[in-house]
Protein backbone atom coordinates (compact mmCIF):
# COMPACT_ATOMS: atom_id res chain seq x y z
CA UNK A 1 0.00 0.00 0.00
CA UNK A 2 1.14 3.31 -0.85
CA UNK A 3 2.17 6.42 1.58
CA UNK A 4 -1.10 8.39 0.18
CA UNK A 5 -3.27 5.40 0.77
CA UNK A 6 -1.96 4.81 4.40
CA UNK A 7 -2.80 8.98 5.04
CA UNK A 8 -6.16 8.88 3.46
CA UNK A 9 -7.19 5.63 5.22
CA UNK A 10 -5.83 7.07 8.79
CA UNK A 11 -7.82 9.95 7.95
CA UNK A 12 -10.67 8.51 7.27
CA UNK A 13 -10.93 6.22 10.62
CA UNK A 14 -9.72 9.73 12.53
CA UNK A 15 -12.82 11.37 10.81
CA UNK A 16 -15.17 8.23 11.77
CA UNK A 17 -13.74 8.39 15.29
CA UNK A 18 -14.21 11.75 15.25
CA UNK A 19 -17.85 11.73 13.96
CA UNK A 20 -18.84 9.07 16.55
CA UNK A 21 -17.60 11.40 19.40
CA UNK A 22 -19.82 14.25 17.79
CA UNK A 23 -23.00 11.99 17.70
CA UNK A 24 -22.45 10.44 21.05
CA UNK A 25 -22.35 14.11 22.85
CA UNK A 26 -25.28 15.03 20.73
CA UNK A 27 -27.25 12.27 21.71
CA UNK A 28 -26.16 13.40 25.15
CA UNK A 29 -27.11 16.91 24.96
CA UNK A 30 -30.44 15.67 23.58
CA UNK A 31 -31.00 13.51 26.44
CA UNK A 32 -30.49 16.20 29.04
CA UNK A 33 -32.36 18.90 27.32
CA UNK A 34 -35.74 16.24 27.13
CA UNK A 35 -35.45 15.57 30.71
CA UNK A 36 -34.89 19.32 31.71
CA UNK A 37 -38.04 19.91 29.36
CA UNK A 38 -40.04 17.15 31.37
CA UNK A 39 -38.93 18.67 35.04
CA UNK A 40 -39.68 21.99 33.82
CA UNK A 41 -43.03 21.57 32.22
CA UNK A 42 -44.43 19.04 34.89
CA UNK A 43 -43.56 22.06 37.43
CA UNK A 44 -46.62 22.86 39.27
CA UNK A 45 -47.06 26.73 39.10
CA UNK A 46 -50.48 27.04 41.52
CA UNK A 47 -52.66 25.42 43.11
CA UNK A 48 -56.15 25.83 44.33
CA UNK A 49 -59.59 25.08 44.78
CA UNK A 50 -62.59 26.14 42.66
CA UNK A 51 -66.27 25.43 43.42
CA UNK A 52 -68.99 24.98 40.99
CA UNK A 53 -71.37 22.62 39.10
CA UNK A 54 -70.30 19.54 37.59
CA UNK A 55 -71.55 19.53 33.90
CA UNK A 56 -69.06 16.71 32.11
CA UNK A 57 -66.47 14.31 32.89
CA UNK A 58 -65.60 12.48 29.93
CA UNK A 59 -63.03 9.60 29.05
CA UNK A 60 -61.52 10.48 25.59
CA UNK A 61 -58.77 11.03 23.26
CA UNK A 62 -57.46 9.68 20.19
CA UNK A 63 -53.56 7.99 21.00
CA UNK A 64 -53.83 8.95 24.51
CA UNK A 65 -56.65 8.33 26.41
CA UNK A 66 -57.17 10.89 29.17
CA UNK A 67 -60.19 12.25 31.69
CA UNK A 68 -61.29 15.79 30.74
CA UNK A 69 -63.80 17.23 32.66
CA UNK A 70 -66.02 20.86 32.78
CA UNK A 71 -67.32 22.61 35.60
CA UNK A 72 -69.53 25.55 35.48
CA UNK A 73 -68.24 27.93 37.43
CA UNK A 74 -71.46 30.16 37.80
CA UNK A 75 -71.82 32.30 34.37
CA UNK A 76 -74.70 30.72 33.42
CA UNK A 77 -76.79 29.25 35.72
CA UNK A 78 -78.74 26.05 34.47
CA UNK A 79 -81.88 26.80 36.56
CA UNK A 80 -83.23 29.45 33.90
CA UNK A 81 -84.12 28.68 30.36
CA UNK A 82 -80.74 29.96 29.20
CA UNK A 83 -79.09 26.82 29.55
CA UNK A 84 -76.01 26.22 27.83
CA UNK A 85 -75.00 22.67 26.90
CA UNK A 86 -71.41 21.67 28.17
CA UNK A 87 -69.60 20.77 24.98
CA UNK A 88 -70.28 24.55 24.24
CA UNK A 89 -69.16 25.86 27.03
CA UNK A 90 -65.82 28.48 26.69
CA UNK A 91 -63.77 30.13 29.42
CA UNK A 92 -65.43 33.47 29.16
CA UNK A 93 -69.19 31.67 29.69
CA UNK A 94 -68.34 30.47 32.94
CA UNK A 95 -67.26 26.74 31.67
CA UNK A 96 -63.66 25.73 33.45
CA UNK A 97 -61.80 22.99 31.59
CA UNK A 98 -59.79 20.40 34.05
CA UNK A 99 -57.49 17.01 33.93
CA UNK A 100 -58.18 13.92 35.91
CA UNK A 101 -55.42 12.31 35.97
CA UNK A 102 -56.02 9.71 38.19
CA UNK A 103 -59.24 6.97 37.56
CA UNK A 104 -59.93 6.98 41.52
CA UNK A 105 -60.90 10.80 41.18
CA UNK A 106 -61.93 9.72 38.01
CA UNK A 107 -65.05 7.77 39.14
CA UNK A 108 -65.92 10.19 42.04
CA UNK A 109 -66.09 13.10 39.51
CA UNK A 110 -68.07 10.37 37.55
CA UNK A 111 -70.77 10.34 40.43
CA UNK A 112 -70.84 13.52 40.94
CA UNK A 113 -72.64 14.91 37.81
CA UNK A 114 -74.74 17.47 37.66
CA UNK A 115 -73.69 18.59 41.63
CA UNK A 116 -72.18 21.48 42.84
CA UNK A 117 -68.89 20.14 43.87
CA UNK A 118 -65.61 21.67 44.61
CA UNK A 119 -62.27 20.69 42.95
CA UNK A 120 -59.13 20.64 44.30
CA UNK A 121 -56.90 21.28 41.68
CA UNK A 122 -52.87 21.83 40.36
CA UNK A 123 -51.88 24.13 37.41
CA UNK A 124 -48.90 22.79 35.80
CA UNK A 125 -46.40 25.23 33.55
CA UNK A 126 -47.40 22.37 30.67
CA UNK A 127 -49.33 19.55 29.95
CA UNK A 128 -47.96 16.66 28.02
CA UNK A 129 -50.50 14.97 25.75
CA UNK A 130 -50.49 11.76 27.69
CA UNK A 131 -51.54 13.62 30.71
CA UNK A 132 -54.55 15.26 30.05
CA UNK A 133 -55.74 18.36 27.74
CA UNK A 134 -55.18 21.44 29.90
CA UNK A 135 -52.79 22.52 32.52
CA UNK A 136 -55.12 22.01 35.36
CA UNK A 137 -55.13 18.51 36.98
CA UNK A 138 -57.82 17.79 40.10
CA UNK A 139 -56.27 15.49 42.74
CA UNK A 140 -59.67 15.49 45.01
CA UNK A 141 -63.39 16.60 44.91
CA UNK A 142 -65.63 17.18 47.05
CA UNK A 143 -69.67 17.65 47.46
CA UNK A 144 -70.60 21.13 48.62
CA UNK A 145 -73.91 21.20 50.02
Amino acid sequence: MSEFQEVVKDGARSLGQRMKRLLLWMLLLAVLAGGVYLLVCNFTISSGSTIGQLTNITYKGILFKTYEGTLNTGVISFNTNTNMPPDKMTQSTGGWFFSVPRRDVYEKLDNLQGQRVKLHYKKKVRNMPWQGKTRYFVYDVEVVK
